[in-house]
């Protein structure tokens, strides 16, 4: 069932065939949390919750689907439900949608010194990310981190295909001039 194209698995699992519901559920819920994770501030138990519910949302909303592929509509389902809960009125917190988290990439077999380094290198980057405003944010998420193709990222978003290029391009121009002015400030952080 590992090769069955995910609209295959999806049409199998509305016919009842709970195998291919096992089979969906585990090649998107792990990149499907981590997504979640980042856009939540790294609220772990929430972004579980929200992949709970985006699956239920999957089962109960599969006609809503028409024609689009599976993984944009899941992502944009996702996404929608993580918003959805920083705008309700009961949920009001400092880190939230806004401040996505990052994994560290060090590699384990350099040194105090570089580890260092390169534990200050992330965190610039990281407050460089924030600066930027949720919709440039978002784009670079889904296309850098998550791996998506500017096309699915249009779908995802709901915005047309030259609007994710060009906060693409944006976002990555103020990311650079943000790291620019950060390395002038701090000299040392990227020698």
């Amino acid at each position: 069932m590992e090769s069955i194209s995910d609209e295959q698995l999806l049409a199998a699992v509305l016919a009842g065939d709970m195998q291919a519901l096992t089979v969906l559920v585990e090649r998107y819920q792990q990149p499907l949390t981590n997504y979640l994770d980042r856009l939540t501030g790294g609220d772990w138990s929430l972004a579980q919750d929200l992949t709970q519910e985006t699956f239920l949302r999957v089962l109960r909303y599969h006609a809503s689907r028409g024609s689009r592929p599976f993984r944009p509509w899941l992502y944009a389902i996702a996404t929608n439900l993580a918003r959805d809960h920083f705008k309700s009125a009961a949920v009001r917190r400092a880190l939230s949608f806004d401040a996505p988290q990052f994994e560290p990439c060090e590699d384990e077999r350099a040194g105090p010194e570089s580890q260092a380094l390169a534990a200050e290198q992330r965190t610039t980057i990281i407050a460089a990310f924030c600066t930027l405003s949720s919709e440039y944010r978002a784009v670079l998420l889904l296309r850098f981190y998550s791996e998506m193709s500017l096309q699915e990222v249009a779908d995802i978003l709901n915005i047309p295909l030259g609007t994710v290029k060009s906060r693409l391009s944006v976002g990555l121009s103020r990311l650079r001039k943000t790291l620019a002015a950060a390395e002038g400030t701090s000299q040392g952080v990227f020698s």
